[in-house]
């Protein structure tokens, strides 16, 4: 017997969380915007509300700006539990995001928090999100459209969810409930065996019909390789680097895993990499060889002897440099087109990526 037969519904107190832009407050301009307590439903929360119906509240928003909540994380939790021992709600939700990574990570830490004070959440995010491979694991994400174009059934989803989270429901397999994989399995039944099941598929299969296998798949990108550089001795050439390239003492306070951000470095007065300016930061090798020789994992001074040889025509000024270990598809894909649109707007003609 399924839990909600034997609980009644009750009218639950919901916190929200979002971030500065679809609080209102504005863009990137505002992303250092510290977290604060606002009263009700804000922004996405009054559809939301709608959706909840009007059995159900939301009592408050925490809203935070996204480098806040990353940069100064100890304030932007203390606002968090203060908010939940104030309102007492019954359920967190927090987004949706979308794709964003700042603010998909955030809402899932929210929620993670959440849980982990005794109350139960939900966020909201698409599948691409860099926060989903960190978090699906550990708490319920419903899915999501790319984009703010799809709020409305994004709402939808998370509010169904929320209301049967809230109430103490079971909660269904990810494919019913609308909420990404966990990877986790429980006990049921089916109506067929499986040997009945695999053989109908293949039948459908070779008739050309519609099917839905029961082993989720995800096929793996494929990337058309550029076409090959016409005269090398007249293209600019760009160096970038996934092997964790840092200025000597971390300033820029890159991470050694799980890029968020690159690096974009002034080389256009150098002839090479030393040791007195540059280092390694990268979680995936030992780093005191190339700490020792950063050209080793960007080879500026081997790309200025090809210069200098007439191999090729010019160095770009600047280089990009990453630590690529354990940095999300999603995550990858954003940076890698930022980098591009630089590179493009420079009028570079291709790029040397070095591996570790």
């Amino acid at each position: 017997m399924k839990q909600s037969a034997m609980t009644a519904p009750r009218k639950l107190r919901v916190l929200h969380y979002l971030n500065q832009f679809f609080a209102g407050i504005g863009g990137e301009e505002h992303a250092g915007y510290p977290a604060e307590v606002q009263a009700g439903a804000i922004g996405p929360g009054r559809l939301l509300a709608t959706m909840l119906g009007e059995d159900h509240a939301i009592v408050g928003t925490v809203v935070c700006g996204d480098n806040f909540f990353q940069e100064e994380r100890e304030r932007a939790v203390a606002v968090l539990h203060q908010a939940l021992r104030d309102l007492k709600p019954d359920v967190v939700v927090a987004g949706p995001a979308f794709v964003s990574g700042r603010y998909g990570l955030a809402c899932a830490e929210v929620v993670k928090i959440a849980q982990e004070a005794g109350v139960p959440g939900v966020a909201g995010m698409n599948g691409e999100n860099p926060a989903v491979p960190m978090f699906s694991r550990d708490i319920y994400i419903v899915a999501t459209g790319p984009s703010p174009a799809t709020m409305e059934p994004a709402l939808r989803a998370m509010a169904k969810l929320v209301i049967k989270i809230g109430n103490g429901d079971e909660i269904g397999p990810a494919a019913d409930e609308g909420y990404l994989p966990r990877g986790s399995r429980k006990l049921g039944f089916r109506d067929q065996p499986g040997y009945q099941r695999a053989v109908s598929m293949l039948m459908q299969k070779l008739r050309g019909e519609p099917f839905a296998s029961e082993v989720p798949y995800q096929p793996v990108e494929k990337v058309t390789p550029a076409a090959p550089i016409g005269n090398l001795a007249n293209a600019t050439i760009a160096l970038a680097t996934t092997g964790g390239l840092i200025r000597r003492g971390n300033p820029d306070r890159q991470p050694a895993s799980n890029s968020r951000s690159f690096l974009r470095i002034d080389v256009k007065d150098l002839d090479a990499l030393t040791p007195t300016d540059f280092d390694a930061y990268h979680a995936g090798y030992y780093n005191g060889i190339a700490g020792e020789n950063p050209n080793y994992i960007l080879p500026l001074s081997y790309a200025q002897e090809l210069k200098a040889a007439g191999e090729i025509g010019a160095v770009h000024a600047t280089v990009y440099a990453l630590a690529g270990v354990s940095t999300p598809v999603a995550e990858c894909r954003r940076m890698g087109a930022e980098i591009a649109q630089d590179l493009v707007a420079a009028g570079v003609d291709g790029c040397l990526l070095v591996a570790t």
